[in-house]
């Protein structure tokens, strides 16, 4: 025991864990810890609100007294922080060219800040240049006690064969002042709530939200992929301006949940928005270079830049790792999220020279050894600038992974490729080739997230609609944005004096899209608004349109509720036959044909027919016609008899025939499938006889 009225070494000197601005209640002090290897002085700076130029006490740090290894820190009692509500750094050291860029003028936002303030006068340019920017820079928000959140007899909700993503963006989401939703909540994680009734009829089971992380207000970075701070929620999304954005947000989880919908959110941890030599100084930069981020031997270009956007976090350092999964467990802890997503998880697995670690890297084992987030829903981003590993192990067992190649097959084989059936059959089967099923190795179909479209590129409407992306209007001389969008314009570019024949084969190819979607193997995802054709007008990369570009068009939902109805009823139908979406493949269950009996795989096929034999999944069996061709072509059911088989989907027809909900019988094992359509028949499992007929091929081969 110590002595009574002995201060602990922890109170003299501060304690080096956890990293950040702690508050302990027990003592009625501070705690401030931060990672700054090379740094020879570092300065602790509290502000008060009435003036964010002068602090009311610049606590310079004594290495003997006051550092542990690599970490500086300090306990401050309440009583000498007086009006203090914001808190920052000053940084010195030795300015090494491409590796240090110490400026002890900077004030320095906590990489662990919990909360991130924006001064009245902030300005991102005096950030990007040498100078002092005090009054102008982030400050982190001291933390103050909280009443503990009621999360009381609210459950994560866990989906399996009925799970369906869908992908939006919190403000855009909302944004538009025909969203319905009250404009004092239109655009913010409040304004999501008033919208569940909406997700909740249309089918949706998760919601994975496109980056929250606070970021810089001024770079015009809509999308959110140039992260700040990985503990603050974004600031500018919450209905109130008063650092009340962690409350509104548990509350929009809260209400999700309640639901019964996940969320799983885009998180980027592969690089930050301080970008590269020429980009801002707000953080990690100050407190250390070279030991948060990847370093290139190209003194012109000190910053190895695998992300595409300036820098790339050094995922080789441990102090970088613990940052990520200290945030992951933020996010789980507190906020109570279900899942994440990784933006470009291939930067994860490099090593710090930034070769590839194909074995185990470090932070995906670290994540899996957690006991907490290794139950989560964990999403891959398979690639980087220059890493393309999709499927098989990476990057861990359990883990699920955007699979890019069902979204290019898709897209080709839609548009009538040449040589695409052998293909399609691979992605609508589950992609065993990415992720194989062996004795060996044993992957799930559950792994591939089936996407025809995402936040990244066009939206599913303007990929029947153009045939080139219009990025003009984001100023970078429409340079920006991908040109291998595998999209068909139908015969006529944009809508403004489009055929009437056009526009009603477009609708017909985006059922077209969603029917093959919802009837693959895998978990399904697709981007908020493609279910009432969306348009963002042929930009395929609107990263900075905060405007109508970027908003969801909900006047677009009146005007297309047949396409609205179409995939409503098309999730429904998947989430009544779990045979669709399965554990494992669908092996002997799966017999494949095509317009007869044998399946065409030649390379001037664009026709491929199967049926999914429902009987080892107590289900019913779905026959599946798709044409492809520009002309009728007649089909012959293999299986059964007419009167076992109702008709449920035909793309070709209006709606409502296009998708029946009670069925229409078949009138003869003939169907003649309209040019680019895709027809579905269903035979329940008190009507299906025992016998088969000729069922040849019971795989893809």
């Amino acid at each position: 025991m110590k002595p009574v009225g002995r201060l602990t070494w922890e109170q003299v000197e501060g304690s080096p864990l956890p990293l950040g601005a702690t508050w302990i209640e027990a003592e009625q002090t501070f705690n401030f810890a931060v990672h700054a290897e090379h740094a020879e002085s570092v300065t602790l700076l509290l502000y008060a609100a009435t003036d964010l130029i002068t602090p009311l006490l610049a606590y310079r740090f004594d290495f003997l007294r006051n550092k542990s290894g690599r970490i500086w820190h300090c306990r401050i009692p309440l009583s000498e922080i007086g009006e203090a509500r914001y808190y920052g750094y000053s940084v010195s050291g030795e300015a090494v060219s491409s590796l240090h860029s110490f400026d002890p003028q900077k004030v320095l936002l906590d990489p662990y800040a919990g909360c991130v303030f924006f001064p009245p006068d902030f300005d991102r340019k005096l950030a990007m240049r040498e100078g002092s920017n005090a009054g102008k820079a982030p400050l982190g928000v001291l933390p103050s006690p909280h009443p503990m959140f009621e999360w009381e007899g609210v459950s994560s909700p866990r989906h399996e064969s009925e799970a369906i993503i869908y992908e939006l963006h919190v403000k855009g989401f909302t944004k538009n002042p025909n969203s319905g939703v009250d404009p004092s909540r239109a655009g913010t994680y409040a304004g999501l709530i008033e919208k569940i009734p909406y997700l909740k009829e249309l089918g949706i089971t998760v919601v994975e939200l496109m980056p929250v992380f606070q970021r810089d207000p001024q770079e015009g970075d809509y999308w959110g992929y140039m992260p700040l701070n990985f503990f603050a929620p974004h600031a500018q999304y919450a209905s109130t301006r008063s650092d009340g954005q962690h409350l509104e947000f548990k509350n929009m989880v809260k209400a999700f949940h309640q639901a019964g919908i996940g969320i799983v959110l885009d998180v980027v941890y592969n690089h930050t928005c301080e970008g590269d030599h020429r980009g801002p100084i707000y953080s990690y930069k100050g407190f250390d270079s070279a030991s948060y981020y990847m370093m290139s031997s190209d003194p012109t270009h000190p910053y190895a830049n695998y992300s595409g956007t300036g820098n790339t976090l050094n995922f080789g350092r441990g102090h970088v790792r613990k940052m990520v999964m200290d945030s992951l467990r933020y996010w789980k802890r507190e906020m109570h999220i279900d899942g994440f997503r990784f933006d470009l998880a291939s930067v994860f697995s490099r090593n710090e020279d930034g070769s590839l670690n194909w074995g185990h890297a470090p932070i995906f084992a670290e994540i899996a050894a957690d006991p907490e987030l290794g139950k989560l829903r964990l999403i891959a981003e398979p690639w980087d600038t220059g890493a393309y590993q999709l499927g098989r192990g990476f990057p861990g067992l359990t883990w699920l992974q955007w699979n890019g190649r069902f979204r290019d097959d898709v897209r080709r084989f839609v548009k009538g490729d040449l040589g695409m059936v052998p293909d399609l059959m691979r992605r609508v089967y589950g992609s065993d080739d990415l992720f194989p099923d062996d004795r060996l190795d044993a992957y799930h179909a559950y792994q591939s997230v089936n996407f025809v479209t995402s936040h990244d590129g066009f939206t599913l409407y303007d990929l029947v609609a153009y045939n080139e992306k219009h990025n003009w209007v984001n100023g970078n001389n429409n340079q920006d944005g991908t040109d291998a969008n595998l999209s068909w314009n139908c015969g006529y570019e944009g809508d403004k004096g489009a055929p009437g024949g056009v526009l009603a084969l477009r609708r017909k190819q985006v059922k077209n899209f969603f029917c093959l979607l919802m009837l693959s193997n895998g978990i399904p995802m697709f981007r908020a608004g493609d279910e009432f054709l969306n348009t963002q007008f042929g930009n395929n990369n609107p990263y900075n349109q905060d405007n109508e570009t970027g908003w969801l068009d909900w006047g677009q939902l009146q005007t297309n509720r047949d396409v609205f109805r179409f995939f409503k009823n098309m999730i429904a139908f998947r989430k009544r036959h779990p045979s669709l979406s399965r554990s494992r493949f669908w092996r002997e269950d799966v017999t494949w044909y095509g317009t007869g009996e044998k399946a065409d795989l030649s390379h001037d096929s664009h026709t491929l027919a199967f049926c999914l034999h429902g009987t080892s999944q107590d289900d019913d069996d779905i026959y599946v016609m798709i044409n492809a061709y520009w002309e009728k072509l007649e089909f012959q059911v293999q299986e059964g008899t007419a009167p076992e088989w109702m008709r449920i989907v035909d793309t070709a027809l209006a709606s409502p025939d296009d998708f029946s909900e009670r069925g229409e019988p078949l009138q003869g094992l003939s169907y003649w499938a309209a040019p680019r359509s895709v027809v579905v028949l269903l035979r329940t499992r008190n009507s299906r006889s025992d016998v088969r007929r000729n069922g040849v091929q019971k795989h893809y081969e």
